[in-house]
């Protein structure tokens, strides 16, 4: 799997999935923070990657354009922390592997996760 983080993700977490084995990347590293939402969508896509976000409209604009890719993991945790977040991905890798090839929306929480599948 291969993820794009976006904004409010760490650039320590993209770390930690590397070192896991992951292929990742921020937009930051890339000098692309400033791209719209519109645009890192379009970015995922082209790249076959899931993004990483704690940003609502990813969802709202998936559902819009019927779209069934690029999955999306959100976060909607009390503790936005890099561990708390690496911990909960470490739950949705083992769990939710089929749904984010085949396109999904997966939002995690502190306690649980809800998965979306798309289109929407």
């Amino acid at each position: 799997m291969k993820f794009l983080a976006d904004m409010g993700i760490s650039p320590r977490t993209v770390d930690g999935l590397r070192r896991m084995g992951y292929e990742a990347v921020h937009l930051v590293e890339e000098g692309l923070e400033r791209l719209t939402d519109e645009e890192i969508l379009v970015k995922a896509q082209n790249e076959n990657r899931i993004i990483l976000t704690m940003d609502l409209d990813f969802g709202y604009l998936l559902a819009s354009r019927g779209e069934i890719l690029p999955s999306v993991i959100l976060f909607r945790l009390g503790n936005e922390s890099r561990e708390v977040i690496e911990e909960r991905l470490q739950t949705v890798f083992r769990e939710c592997v089929n749904d984010l090839q085949l396109g999904a929306i997966i939002s995690v929480s502190d306690e649980s996760f809800r998965v979306r599948r798309l289109p929407i």
